[in-house]
């Protein structure tokens, strides 16, 4: 294991420098929160990907292949599906906003007020998805070093931290292409032929499995169905995803960058199913569907490829939970603190933005201490995960999308949406239970009756609010930031 150590901590080193170098280049709020709006298609495309594949979808996705077979890809598919959604409708417009968070969009939209109370549920669903990646080191940490539930949490969201709050997007950029590399090389190209292999080929799969292994919809269709609805719809309107298209040069490298990241999700979503499916074979038994990852690698592979496939895993971990933490730390100062203490304004026209840095600098160390210390708190991570998709669904997909779609949507359905859907999501999972699928359909549905409702019940958004949205989303009117003018003309690609 001495050589799959050195890979680990080569690894760990090697973010770490990332964010010192990234400290470097974040010299403005653009530059830190968003890199420059300046992200080429490969880097744009890479970093996508890595952020949507965390550690649910690695080692979460062979857990259901492990359970279900070949179905079990349906989790992580329809996440990809979500982000071909995302680029191909609405990440151009997205992009054209150039503003940094969803409820700013919301803001441009309706005209106001709607900022504060969308930015507290958009919190609440950044905190638990970063809480729930950082919960995944503990799995990860054990197999490798045998450590302490706490303390491997404690040390892997350490380093997330660092780098992020060391030097913001940039450095969570570099390192998310590093972890892309890492996991299309350690799951693609070595696990999942290794694993097929090692488990006999598809014939002697097919031989020692059930045939409903097989079987596309062996899941289930309601299980598909609210897969669709929390992770598919989820991709669309979620912070973290979000602040990844602000980080676009263009809306053209948003769309199609955005679509490739979209493709490869569906061909990992295949991989991570077809591994647990070959774990099935090989180890029949286990305790629990979520340990087919860590023992396939810990038992099949080699010294050396063994390291690189728990860095990969490693990986997917940190790509989710340093972009979850950036989305939690952006929305808490500028949706929350910045709102509720009046001091939200535009920079002066030639303004750059060098001390805002700071203030969000010291909001990713604040909410990663929190992200720790929730993360130690909480034992099941499914629970979590389903407590961030569902307030998010629930809460703000109704308003957000019929921003986009229905110009007679007004600030009061908006505000009504909101607050209904996430109501209604809270006390129905108290009721039918945190993983039932009730909340969020009967929330969601609550949601869209509020917002319909009340947009009708109340006056039409002002003319000239609709006028200057309709110009953002064409591009043609200048941004919350100028920080554009000052940039180098080379991009990153």
């Amino acid at each position: 294991m001495a050589v799959d150590y050195l890979v680990i901590v080569a690894y760990l080193a090697g973010m770490l420098a990332m964010g010192w170098w990234g400290m470097r280049r974040a010299r403005s709020k653009s530059e830190f929160l968003v890199a420059g709006r300046r992200l080429g298609p490969a880097m744009y495309s890479g970093t996508m990907a890595a952020i949507v594949l965390g550690g649910a979808s690695t080692i979460g996705g062979v857990g259901l292949g492990y359970q279900y077979g070949l179905s079990g890809a349906w989790m992580v598919f329809t996440i990809g599906l979500g982000l071909l959604a995302l680029s191909v409708f609405f990440s151009a417009r997205i992009a054209r906003l150039k503003v940094y968070t969803v409820s700013e969009m919301l803001d441009l939209r309706y005209g106001g007020r709607a900022g504060v109370i969308s930015g507290l549920v958009m919190w609440a669903y950044t905190l638990m998805l970063a809480v729930t990646s950082t919960i995944a080191y503990a799995t990860i940490f054990d197999v490798l070093f045998d450590m302490n539930r706490t303390l491997a949490i404690v040390l892997g969201g350490s380093i997330v931290v660092a780098y992020s709050t060391l030097g913001g997007m940039w450095s969570i950029t570099l390192t998310d292409m590093v972890q892309f590399v890492v996991k299309t090389i350690g799951v693609l190209l070595l696990l999942l032929p290794i694993a097929v292999v090692k488990a006999g080929g598809f014939s002697e799969m097919k031989a020692q499995l059930p045939t409903e292994y097989f079987d596309p919809l062996g899941i289930g269709g309601e299980t598909i169905f609210t897969y669709v609805l929390i992770y598919t719809f989820g991709m669309l309107i979620g912070q973290d995803i979000w602040q990844r298209v602000f980080t676009a040069r263009s809306d053209t490298t948003a769309k199609w960058g955005g679509t490739v990241a979209g493709t490869y999700c569906l061909a990992y979503a295949l991989a991570g199913a077809v591994i647990g499916t070959a774990a099935k074979v090989l180890y029949p038994k286990l305790g629990s569907p979520d340990d087919a990852f860590a023992t396939i690698v810990k038992e099949e592979l080699p010294v050396g490829v063994r390291g690189l496939v728990l860095a990969a895993a490693l990986a997917a971990v940190m790509s989710t939970s340093s972009g979850a933490l950036i989305a939690c730390a952006t929305v808490a100062n500028n949706d929350i603190w910045s709102r509720l203490r009046g001091i939200v304004k535009a920079p002066a026209e030639g303004q750059e933005e060098h001390d805002e840095v700071k203030g969000n600098r010291l909001f990713i160390l604040i909410m990663g201490l929190a992200v720790i210390c929730t993360a130690i708190a909480i034992d099941n991570v499914v629970e979590a995960l389903t407590v961030a998709y569902n307030l998010l669904v629930g809460g703000l997909l109704v308003p957000i999308l019929g921003g986009l779609l229905w110009k007679r949507g007004t600030v009061y359905g908006a505000l009504a949406s909101v607050v209904v859907g996430g109501l209604a999501v809270i006390v129905l999972m108290a009721t039918y239970g945190i993983l039932a699928n009730e909340p969020v359909y009967y929330g969601l549905l609550a949601s869209l009756a509020a917002y319909l409702v009340v947009s009708l019940a109340t006056p039409a958004t002002d003319a000239a609010v609709l006028a200057a949205w309709r110009e953002r989303l064409a591009g043609r009117a200048p941004g919350p930031e100028s920080e554009l003018a000052s940039e180098p003309a080379a991009a990153p690609r």
